[in-house]
């Protein structure tokens, strides 16, 4: 039986999906991470609160798929992320293609900017789960990034730079979509916009609640088509 796994980094990115469920169990703390069996519609679905940052993210996902795994995993990674391409909107919604760690530079090595030595150097999200987050015309997909700092203003230009055609960047993908590449398990993610990758963190403190919404009901709406 295939197990869907819906991971977030914050309360904040799991409130919408506790909202729409109309069952939702006692959680379950294993590790820092907590679990939450939810349903919507005919779709059951674990709900993984992570943490912040790449390490969580790991952590949590590992967990996640010792605990309902190997076979037949589904990990989803949700909820919001900073807008780094030139038509970037706040409230945008990407479903990615690929995603790469921003953080990984192993080149002195003659591995490309962004693989971590003995990966892939992006990670390819599963192209039936991806087509079916991105089945709606508000969806952009496109690559992520993902790395352990906040990015702001500075830090964007640099990454423009060194990584052509990024469109999104957050703290935990990355880390997700290689713990599925170690496991063998299908991975998608969607994220909506909160920010635009601002000089400070008050952009993403307005925005966070309504990308978290976002974000959620396309997955939502998603999951409730493949278990149709």
């Amino acid at each position: 039986m295939t197990a869907i796994i819906v991971q977030v980094a914050m309360d904040e990115e799991a409130q919408p999906f506790l909202k729409a469920a109309r069952q939702v169990s006692d959680p379950v703390t294993v590790g820092r991470a907590v679990h939450r069996g939810i349903m919507f519609g005919e779709a059951t679905v674990v709900l993984v609160v992570s943490g912040i940052g790449m390490v969580n993210a790991a952590d949590a996902a590992a967990g996640a798929i010792h605990r309902y795994g190997p076979e037949g995993v589904i990990l989803v990674s949700a909820g919001s992320a900073g807008g780094l391409g030139a038509d970037a909107r706040v409230g945008d919604v990407v479903v990615g293609t690929s995603v790469v760690n921003v953080d990984a530079d192993a080149r002195a090595f003659g591995y490309a900017l962004g693989q971590v030595p003995g990966m892939p150097a992006t990670y390819e999200a599963d192209p039936q789960l991806a087509a079916a987050l991105a089945d709606g015309e508000s969806v952009r997909r496109a690559p992520m990034g993902s790395g352990e700092k906040f990015v702001t203003a500075d830090l964007a230009h640099a990454l423009r730079a060194d990584f052509d055609g990024l469109w999104s960047v957050d703290m935990e993908t990355a880390a997700v979509a290689q713990v599925a590449h170690n496991h063998g398990a299908r991975f998608a993610a969607c994220r909506a916009i909160s920010d635009l990758c601002a000089p400070d963190s008050e952009e993403f403190e307005t925005h966070i609640d309504d990308a978290a919404e976002r974000s959620a009901r396309v997955v939502i709406d998603a999951l409730a088509r493949l278990a149709a």
